[in-house]
């Protein structure tokens, strides 16, 4: 037996089954698009959390090697160290010119000994030389 429908054939439903189908569609409807929603939420996440891996294995690999710049904390370290360097420089610079100044020194103290000696030399003769009656006279 063939179950023929036409245009002229005509259906009747109680109300409550319509309202139950209604409901049933829009309930489908929505649990449908719920799912969607949260396929969407899910995928959404996987891609950030994708992103965030690459972005993180390039950082561990790079910045140990100095390959992603410095934090502000080590430029103001390299700038502390660099001042020290150069101040470091300025002091031994000053020590090597102290240097100079001892052997200066120890020059004009050898050269103080030698008039030091003269002058005893010119006192002892001096003391040679005696005066008698006005005139010098010399042993």
């Amino acid at each position: 037996m063939a179950l023929k429908i036409s245009e002229e054939a005509a259906v009747q439903m109680p109300m409550k089954t319509v309202a139950s189908l209604i409901c049933l569609v829009a309930i489908g409807t929505w649990a449908y698009f719920g799912i969607i929603e949260k396929q969407n939420k899910l995928s959404t996440t996987v891609e950030l959390m994708q992103k965030d891996l690459v972005e993180n294995t390039d950082f561990r690999i790079k910045w140990p090697r100095g390959q992603l710049g410095s934090l502000p904390a080590d430029s103001e370290q390299f700038m502390m160290i660099e001042d020290l360097y150069k101040t470091t420089e300025k002091i031994e610079k000053h020590i090597d010119s102290m240097s100079l100044n001892k052997v200066n020194i120890e020059f004009l103290r050898k050269q103080m000994d030698k008039v030091l000696e003269d002058i005893e030399e010119l006192k002892d003769a001096n003391r040679e030389i005696h005066y008698k009656n006005g005139k010098k006279e010399q042993f």
